[in-house]
């Protein structure tokens, strides 16, 4: 019979070895979180171009209906959509999260500059009551990056009200792809979604329950 207690001993020396080095990282780590004390509300971007800056900002938003803190969706692109979300929030969530669908279609659907910018400023001045109200503690601005991109609203404009106007521990998320260089560095929190693989370059078109 193989003696096993070698194997045994072995066994017990990994596992050792394992536990010390999670304690050293544990500590290293309560070490770091112990200067963490400050909370604020952050100025949040996703963008990138790949899939899930919208998706991820609707996460945070189901996170804050599960807290049951006061929040806030404006639509800036997607507002003719019937979008899995909007149903759940609109159906389930109205008393905690408002929604506002206030766009009518990527630009190249609508043909109608002149439309589209007059949507976005409606959105723009919708999204600034929502931030301003106190008891609402997060606003998303769906798609709001592709409205700054094609200048339907002043990027200067937008900076200096979250600068200067927005209150100090309300949280607001930007979403969209090519997120301005000025909104970037204003922003506390960013993440760029990169593009490795999609379905859509192999044909596959839009899904529900994936892509709305």
């Amino acid at each position: 019979m193989q003696d096993t207690a070698p194997q045994t001993e072995v066994l017990a020396e990994n596992l050792a070895r394992h536990a010390a080095k999670m304690a050293k990282k544990k500590a290293a780590r309560d070490k770091i979180m112990a200067t963490k004390e400050g909370e604020k509300g952050l100025v949040i971007v996703h963008t990138g171009a790949g899939k899930g800056k919208s998706s991820s900002g609707f996460g945070m938003i189901l996170r804050c209906i599960a807290h049951g803190m006061p929040c806030a969706v404006v639509q800036f692109i997607k507002g003719a959509w019937d979008t899995g979300e909007r149903r759940l929030i609109e159906e389930n969530f109205a008393g905690l999260c408002q929604f506002h669908a206030m766009g009518e279609g990527f630009t190249w659907e609508t043909q109608d500059r002149a439309r589209d910018i007059a949507m976005a400023r409606k959105g723009w001045e919708k999204a600034k009551e929502l931030i301003r109200d106190p008891e609402i503690r997060f606003v998303l601005l769906d798609e709001i990056n592709i409205a700054l991109r094609y200048d339907y609203l002043p990027l200067d404009e937008v900076l200096a009200f979250l600068r200067d106007e927005k209150p100090p521990m309300t949280h607001v998320c930007l979403t969209g792809r090519n997120a301005k260089e000025d909104l970037i560095e204003l922003a506390d929190l960013v993440t760029e979604m990169t593009l490795v693989k999609h379905p859509f370059r192999s044909g596959i078109k839009g899904q529900k329950g994936v892509e709305f």
